[in-house]
């Protein structure tokens, strides 16, 4: 049941990210109207400029503020000047990690065809959902450089797992293939066969599994599974796997169901504030020319709505960039091929004629 007046944070971020939120944002703006919803939006600057202007990141007074918030919406984090991978640490899985969003919630849908890359596969085929652990694996950064730079150089990364992390995204996944009810079946993807860690994993899965007989329960190797998924990707409907295969294999998600511009995350902890995003990165060569697509952002948008209750306007959102896309009025998600404000304003006029359920 949703509240109907919702506070949302901010962080559009670097790059491209200002200009596909303020696209977000204005399609949320629309949505609410026609669904009787209201809001409240709190700005947030963290990003290249204002480290490169202050040296902050992300003040931990944030993650207090926002922890009174109902969602994060964010736009991409990233910028040449900057050391690779420093901003990305500090202010995403600063709030991954701070704000315990154990959940990466990846949906892959291929709402038009002609998006597809894989020969005669429809939307019918493609329709599945990928639940990655998110605060675990080697992405805890446990681990460091010795003698860095010299021939005796030594790099080493830890890759964690505990059985609270394994288990309460694996009952995660369990109740959203339930939820879903489409195929009623769950895959586990990991790597057990050579990384014996994973044993931790299969265990796991098995045991939770046996509380959950109404759903199939399957098991892939993350090399497998990747073959799979462009040979057959209509047998997916949920799947649940370890922070590091999860980010590598929804990116190929992403591919199938039309490439970065349509895909988004959630990063979620249920019933508490959640953060969402496009997957997509910062882009800077196009930032400020008005031709990146938001589409995945819209789509990020989408997700937050329908996580905080707000199914039929997720649904409308839905719906219309389904119907954008098949009908090529958005042509293309690819750079330029439709302006982003553009892109924008078409769906903002879409959304009443939307079908939705009543």
């Amino acid at each position: 049941m949703s509240k109907r007046h919702y506070a949302f944070a901010v962080l559009p971020g670097d790059g491209i990210g200002p200009e596909v939120v303020a696209e977000g944002l204005k399609v949320l703006e629309r949505v609410a109207k026609l669904e009787g919803f209201t809001y409240e939006t709190t700005p947030y600057p963290f990003g290249a400029e204002h480290y490169l202007k202050t040296k902050e990141t992300l003040p931990g007074s944030v993650l207090d503020e926002v922890k009174g918030m109902d969602a994060i919406l964010l736009g991409a984090i990233g910028d040449p000047r900057i050391e690779v991978g420093f901003l990305e640490r500090a202010i995403i899985s600063g709030l991954r990690f701070g704000l315990d969003l154990y959940v990466n919630l990846r949906p892959v849908r291929l709402y038009a065809e002609h998006l597809c890359p894989l020969k005669d596969k429809t939307p019918e085929d493609i329709d599945m959902v990928f639940v990655r652990e998110n605060t675990e694996d080697v992405y805890t950064g446990i681990g460091g450089i010795f003698k860095k730079g010299t021939p005796d150089e030594v790099a080493i990364q830890e890759m964690i797992f505990t059985r609270k992390g394994t288990e309460r995204v694996i009952r995660y996944a369990f109740d959203l293939a339930r939820r879903r009810a489409r195929q009623n079946k769950l895959l586990l993807i990991d790597k057990a066969n050579a990384i014996r860690a994973m044993d931790l994993w299969t265990r796991t899965f098995d045991e939770v599994g046996k509380e959950y007989e109404d759903i199939a329960q399957e098991h892939a190797y993350i090399d497998a599974a990747c073959m799979w998924m462009v040979k057959n990707p209509e047998w997916f409907d949920v799947a649940v796997v370890a922070n590091m295969f999860g980010d590598i294999i929804t990116d190929l998600g992403a591919m199938v169901q039309g490439g970065m511009g349509a895909a988004a995350s959630g990063n979620i902890h249920p019933g508490q504030v959640s953060m969402f995003e496009p997957i997509h990165g910062s882009a800077p060569k196009h930032a400020g020319k008005n031709v990146s697509s938001p589409v995945a952002t819209i789509a990020a948008v989408q997700m937050m709505l329908d996580h905080v209750g707000e199914a039929r306007a997720a649904q409308r959102i839905e719906a219309t960039l389904a119907e954008l896309l098949r009908s090529k009025k958005i042509p293309s998600l690819t750079t330029g091929a439709l302006a982003t404000d553009a892109t924008g304003d078409l769906v903002c006029a879409a959304l009443e004629k939307a079908a939705v359920p009543a």
